[in-house]
């Protein structure tokens, strides 16, 4: 399934199944889902995707989030095994673990790592143990995923990025009209970080260990004076090269104040340059 006809003819046919909500699916109505499921695992189709014309670069496919879900209503569970018969696990029939081979290009470490069908990993991508990817999150070219650390459902991981040990990006799968988490091309996300409910971060974007984004957060930008806030229906956009680090701010009134109280909040130190770049030539070597 190839041509942009199957593509609109499939995406009808999930929009009516996920509508219809039966309490049995036919076999017709699973093959239906296979196609589907087989599509998002070569990534021809994603849950997000850039797209020029919207403020933030990017746009839902709240379709294709309606057909994963379908996947969780339409499944049972079972029991799964790895390829090799070494893991044990018992979760939905319609996500198995995703089935790798050589010519895949993944470089899996041994030591724990699990990575739900339903996903794209592309060539050279790099998964340290444990970590985990799972179901229509899209990991590009090269990029690293570490130990320890997260891919959500949906998430939308670019090229040649380094998701640090202990990281935490998170999905958004519901509501399916949300933008997930959308990591650009090139981003250093460190140690212990966590992006959440739909966050952007731009291209070539370094987040120091332990920076948390999320909606509620506004992000102070002391190189270009200015604070960057998710607003009603948008949301919390990371600038292209932008280097941030946990800081805080005073509480100025109220208790808070007088108990000397300060607030966490991510801050822009400053913007990526020759320095950095000299910082983070490790992540080359490691691939």
């Amino acid at each position: 399934m190839s041509s942009l006809t199957d593509v609109q003819n499939l995406r009808q046919s999930i929009e009516d199944l996920f509508d219809r909500n039966p309490s049995s699916y036919s076999d017709e109505e699973k093959r239906l889902f296979t196609d589907f499921r087989d599509l998002l695992n070569h990534g021809s189709i994603r849950s997000a995707e850039p797209d020029p014309s919207q403020p933030s670069g990017w746009r839902v496919n709240t379709w294709v989030k309606k057909g994963i879900l379908l996947g969780f209503r339409m499944g049972v569970i079972v029991e799964l095994t790895s390829a090799a018969g070494e893991a044990q696990f018992f979760d939905k029939s319609t996500y198995p673990l995703k089935q790798f081979t050589l010519d895949s290009g993944v470089r899996i470490v041994p030591g724990g790592s699990s990575v739900r069908d339903g996903c794209y990993v592309g060539r050279g991508v790099t998964c340290m143990p444990p970590m985990y990817i799972n179901a229509g999150a899209y990991v590009d070219d090269g990029t690293m995923v570490d130990s320890h650390a997260l891919v959500g459902s949906c998430a939308q991981i670019g090229r040649n990025c380094h998701i640090s040990a202990a990281s935490q990006i998170g999905g958004v799968l519901e509501p399916v009209g949300a933008l997930p988490v959308i990591i650009e091309d090139e981003v250093l996300v460190g140690g212990n970080c966590g992006v959440y409910e739909g966050t952007i971060v731009k291209r070539r974007a370094v987040l120091g260990s332990g920076t948390i984004l999320n909606r509620s957060t506004p992000v102070y930008d002391l190189i270009r004076n200015t604070v960057h806030r998710a607003g009603p229906g948008t949301p919390l956009v990371i600038p292209e090269d932008a280097v941030i680090v946990p800081g805080s701010r005073k509480i100025t009134s109220g208790p808070g104040a007088e108990w000397g109280i300060s607030l966490y909040t991510p801050v822009i130190v400053k913007y990526r340059d020759s320095t950095t770049e000299t910082k983070i030539q490790l992540e080359d070597l490691l691939r």
